[in-house]
Formats: C-alpha cells, sequence, structure tokens
C-alpha cells in the first residue's frame, strides 16, 4: 500500500515517533521516506507483507507498505503515491513532509504474509509493487521458483524498476504505453498448482487475479487492495446487539452506524485505523454470534472460522455479537 486511500482520523495507533532521515523521487508522482528513531534505536522486526500506519498532520492516518531492507534493523522505508483526487494525505506527504520532521508510527502489522512454498507468482500494478519487493527479495534469498509480472501505465511511471533482479528471465514488465497488456488469466493459469499467488495493485487488476485463481485451494491466492471494493448489502437490515465481554456492557448497532462507532460511542476503546476494512488492526475477536465479514483482509477459512471480524466495516448476521473487548 501506498496510496491515499487508507484512512482518516483513527484510533490511537501511533507507537513510536520516528523522523525522515531520507526522501527522495521514484518517479515523478512516488516519493519514497526513510524514516528511523530519532536516538538511533533499533526499531521494531518485520516481515514481508508488512505496512506500518503514519500518522499526519491533523491526525491522518495512512498505511503504506514497508519496501526496503526488512534486515535493516535502524530504518523503515515506505514510498507515496500522489493522489489528485485523494483526501489528503499524500499531498501532505509530497508538498509538505520533509527530512528532519517527526511522524507518528505505529505497527509494523502484517495482513499479507508470505508463507512458505516452493514456487510463488507475484502480480504487482503501479505502486502495488511496494508490498511484493520485499517478498521478491524473500524468494530470491531462499532459491524459491519464483516469477514477478509488473504493469503499470509506463516504465517511467513505475518505481523501482532498477532494484529487481535481472537474471534467470524471472521479472517480466508490462508497460501500456508500449502496447504490452499483462495478461492476468493467462499468467495465473501457468502457475504450477501448488503455487502461491500476491497480488497488490488497482481493483481491477485485483479482481482479474481472484477470478482466474478461484478454483484454487484456500490461500493460494493473497490479494492487497489500495481501496475498499463496493459490497453487498448486509445481511441483516435491522439493529443488533454486541455485547463487550470485559466490561459486560451491551451496546446496539444502528443500521447507520458501525459496531466500531457504537462502541466508542459507548466509551469503549479499540485500536483502529483505516475505517475501511484494508488494514486489520481493528480486528477483534468474536466469543458468540455469527459476523457478517465485510472487510478486505481475512481469507476464506478465517471468515469461515468465525471467530474474529473487523468492526470497522463488518456487521452481524445474528441478533447479537459477543466480543473480547
Amino acid at each position: 500500500m501506498g496510496v491515499d486511500g487508507g484512512g482518516g482520523p483513527g484510533g490511537p495507533v501511533a507507537s513510536t515517533t520516528l523522523r525522515v532521515v531520507g526522501r527522495w523521487s521514484a518517479t515523478d508522482d512516488v516519493v519514497v521516506l526513510t524514516l528511523a528513531d530519532p536516538a538511533g534505536h533499533r526499531l521494531r522486526d518485520w516481515a514481508p507483507g508488512a505496512h506500518v500506519d503514519v500518522v499526519l498532520a491533523g491526525g491522518l492516518v495512512r498505511q503504506y507498505s514497508l519496501c526496503g531492507d526488512r534486515f535493516d534493523p535502524r530504518t523503515y522505508r515506505v514510498a507515496v503515491r500522489r493522489e489528485r483526487d485523494g483526501r489528503g494525505g499524500s499531498a501532505h506527504v509530497h508538498d509538505r513532509l520533509a527530512v528532519g520532521d517527526l511522524v507518528g508510527v505505529g505497527g509494523p502489522r502484517n495482513t499479507l504474509p508470505l508463507v512458505p512454498a516452493e514456487e510463488y507468482l507475484f502480480l504487482a500494478g503501479g505502486i502495488g509493487i511496494t508490498p511484493l519487493l520485499p517478498m521478491v527479495a524473500q524468494a530470491e534469498r531462499l532459491g524459491a521458483d519464483w516469477h514477478l509480472a509488473y504493469a503499470g501505465r509506463s516504465r517511467s511511471g513505475m518505481p523501482f524498476l532498477d532494484e529487481l533482479p535481472t537474471g534467470a528471465g524471472r521479472v517480466s514488465v508490462h508497460a501500456s504505453d508500449e502496447g504490452d497488456r499483462l495478461d492476468v488469466a493467462a499468467r495465473v493459469a501457468g502457475a504450477g498448482a501448488a503455487a502461491r499467488i500476491y497480488c497488490c495493485g488497482p481493483a481491477s487488476m485485483v479482481a482479474e487475479v481472484e477470478r482466474a485463481g478461484a478454483g484454487r485451494g484456500a490461500g493460494a491466492v493473497r490479494t492487497e487492495r489500495f481501496s475498499a471494493p463496493a459490497q453487498d448489502a448486509p445481511v441483516r437490515s435491522a439493529p443488533f446487539e454486541v455485547v463487550l465481554a470485559r466490561s459486560g456492557r451491551t451496546v446496539v448497532v444502528d443500521t447507520g452506524t458501525t459496531v466500531l462507532q457504537a462502541i466508542e460511542a459507548a466509551g469503549g476503546r479499540v485500536l483502529s485505523s483505516c475505517g475501511q476494512g484494508l488494514c486489520g488492526t481493528c480486528e477483534t475477536t468474536v466469543l458468540d454470534g455469527v459476523p457478517d465479514h465485510r472487510d478486505s483482509v481475512l481469507d476464506a477459512d478465517e471468515r469461515a472460522a468465525g471467530d474474529c471480524l473487523l468492526v470497522c466495516v463488518s456487521r452481524s448476521c445474528s441478533d447479537r455479537l459477543v466480543l473480547d473487548a
């Protein structure tokens, strides 16, 4: 993630304060930031697929994928694409955030973990390359059979091309202005039966990957979106009750209210960030009841288990949910 769709003012996501110690332009509309502890302390470890919450001026919270060297204990690297029709986060980063400035940072958190496999297919669209860069590095380090298909409007607008491995024909670049459109269905069909497929990119690309990989086993295809997809109507239109097990308090969630809003209105507190079911920050354990999952984080098996939900967007199929909150 590195776009301006990740969230607005949310809960207390910042766990530390970091300083911008490096800044450079990867393309005309992508700026890369290097963050470090002001006192030089070691940062929290992370794994490929992780992101951090960055708290900007006015309490804006945005999620950005970590795209640097996971074995560098002193710095984090993120890339931010300017969104012309965004909500202010990317404009602040591009126009105002400078080397030496301090930002609040929460995490790292990982909703797109790289699972062990002998074969990987990575599919990136534009700034969607950011969570996949560390995955490619890890797959290469482990000696796995991997391939990356990277698509964009033009090579000049595709960040980090110069950081991709060039040997063994593992990387294919597809620039629309060169007439080379990525055939997503063919690439997915050509991956081995046991391959793990990871995709991050525009909604249309993610949808293509999910359709093409629908016949594969559970967890074989993992995707990350820039923004939340359109959802069908909730399972139930009537209000429902949420019991907060830690306090014993019961709150009513009306039709136009989210579970998170109802909890906060009653004085409860759940860590939250994006407000769109994209980042996983507000995942809460379900002790009883049947969730109506409306997020973009949980996979099919996790949804079927019914033991957690993202309270910023998900609702209830049953009259009552009991949450560990």
